[in-house]
């Protein structure tokens, strides 16, 4: 399940105050055959200066790190 700002009601007034909330989904946490394994989308559902957006970068929990994708073409 993708989470969604509405999973931050819980935790007093995040959700109000922040001026932006990024949320972290990793499809091969819930699914380890997703065909997205090793990726990591980083979800910005409250921008108050600019647009919401997803953006997907590569997960390197090894490293404790996410990197752009297209940093990882050489590989």
């Amino acid at each position: 399940k993708r989470p969604m700002i509405s999973d931050l009601r819980e935790s007093g007034a995040v959700e109000q105050d922040a001026d932006m909330v990024i949320l972290l989904h990793r499809p091969d946490m819930h699914d380890p055959d997703s065909p997205r394994a090793g990726e990591a989308d980083l979800l910005v559902d409250k921008h108050r200066g600019g647009a919401r957006a997803s953006i997907t970068v590569a997960a390197q929990p090894h490293y404790s790190r996410f990197v752009d994708m297209a940093d990882l073409s050489w590989a």
